[in-house]
């Protein structure tokens, strides 16, 4: 790995929602440097054109491997960011890994033994990979502060609320708040039917999925017990406020040798 040369970056979904924000902040940061641009439409236009930066010289195209090869050849370690789609997301992450190409991915919807395969993956190619459920550090505070609480609380249950385009139901955030709840061995909900209502996730708590036009990315976290509710809430206004995580992301992908599941892993 050369020293003091930017991190070569490619994104892949680049012409999506997400894409074209990593696209501006990856531009804008000074030790980083587009070198590929993956989309499924705008095939062959100037990506900085796409998202309206001005011209970057990166053509979107629909070719992962000929980007991932792209970057396997540059002197120092490429970083793909990948905010595509649940359906292609696995064969992405493997197809850099096998490149030597460090993933950070924020897309969601892996299973947990898609994710088992690829950290076996990555610690047997010595290849760092950051999956993020979500890249935003007020949610990585909300769910430090449900970790709290739930020393306190038997019950408790989530409410995730997303724009109708988001692909997946419940949202990996969800799912990682939830599993977060339950590291700890504590069954929540005695005594209450959660059958039915929701998905129940980790140990015994529903979630509850909301998808409308007019929302970005919410979530709640509600503790009750007799008397009173508690409520724990992060709402998204812009995608820009994940910005810093991914950029955090990847400058922490290019040292590591493992597969590392959740930003704060790496905070």
């Amino acid at each position: 790995m050369a020293a003091n040369l930017p991190i070569p970056v490619i994104v892949a979904g680049a012409t999506g929602k997400m894409g074209r924000t990593v696209v501006k902040a990856i531009a804008a940061a000074p030790d980083m440097v587009l070198i590929g641009a993956m989309g499924r439409t705008h095939l062959g236009e100037d990506i900085g054109e796409v998202v309206g930066i001005g011209a970057l010289e990166v053509p979107v195209t629909h070719d992962l491997q000929v980007l991932l090869a792209q970057g396997a050849q540059e002197q120092q370690y490429a970083v793909m960011v990948d905010f595509t789609h649940p359906q292609v997301v696995y064969d992405n992450i493997r197809s850099a890994i096998a490149y030597g190409v460090r993933p950070v991915v924020g897309t969601t919807g892996l299973t947990a033994a898609q994710i088992e395969d690829l950290a076996e993956f990555a610690h047997k190619a010595s290849v760092g990979v950051v999956i993020a459920p979500n890249f935003s550090i007020g949610m990585i505070l909300l769910q430090q502060a449900a970790i709290a609480a739930s020393q306190f609380y038997d019950h408790v249950e989530i409410i995730e609320l997303h724009h109708e385009q988001k692909a997946d139901a419940p949202s990996g955030t969800a799912i990682k708040t939830a599993q977060m709840l339950s590291e700890f061995g504590k069954t929540f909900n005695p005594q209450v039917q959660t059958a039915g209502r929701g998905k129940v996730v980790g140990e015994n708590i529903p979630i509850h999925s909301v998808r409308l036009p007019g929302l970005v990315a919410h979530q709640a976290v509600i503790f009750g017990s007799a008397g009173e509710t508690y409520t724990l809430r992060h709402d998204v206004i812009d995608r820009a406020c994940y910005m810093p995580g991914v950029l955090l992301a990847v400058r922490k992908v290019i040292t590591l040798q493992s597969l590392v599941y959740g930003l704060e892993k790496i905070l």
